[in-house]
């Protein structure tokens, strides 16, 4: 018998981004120390908006770690570099939300925050979107438990990737 696999909100995104990305990161194969543009994203998360802190936390349940909950208001922040990979970050803030709501916590709605592009989008989860959120999080178990990794994107696609040159070491 398999044992099941918790999802979390980076398997949600990468599963919306390139499913190679999702199943190298969860069979710990990390190439994120080597990128510039994850530390520039790690430096925005833990510099922008300094005053939260005090106001809100952030909270891990279930294999997710939220960036910053305001539980008085019942609101899911993420913070983002860019929105380059809008539709991954909008259904990791879904699944947040949905994770909430499956512990009983309703009500709850998601702020995506780009700050270096002044922007914020706020996200709600509707109805429709469970079903869709229920066999994605069966894909990504599916895709993580395959002995074999998924194929690589059109180079296209990989520019900016951490894994960009261990997918394509070799390639002319």
């Amino acid at each position: 018998m398999s044992r099941q696999i918790r999802v979390t909100g980076t398997h949600m995104n990468y599963y919306h981004i390139c499913k190679r990305e999702l199943w190298l990161f969860a069979h710990d194969i990390r190439m994120e120390h080597s990128s510039s543009l994850v530390s520039e994203g790690r430096f925005i998360h833990e510099n922008t908006y300094p005053q939260r802190a005090s106001r809100y936390q952030e909270v891990q349940i279930e294999g997710i770690k939220i960036d910053f909950y305001d539980a008085k208001n019942k609101v899911v922040h993420e913070i983002k570099k860019s929105n380059r990979a809008e539709k991954a970050h909008i259904w990791q803030v879904k699944y947040y939300i949905y994770v909430l709501q499956q512990k009983g916590i309703c009500e709850v709605t998601g702020v995506l925050e780009y700050p270096k592009l002044r922007e914020t989008k706020k996200i709600e989860l509707l109805p429709e979107d469970v079903p869709y959120i229920e066999t994605t999080i069966t894909e990504i178990q599916a895709i993580i438990a395959s002995p074999t990794c998924p194929p690589r994107l059109a180079k296209k696609h990989c520019q900016n990737c951490s894994y960009f040159y261990f997918c394509w070491s070799g390639e002319g």
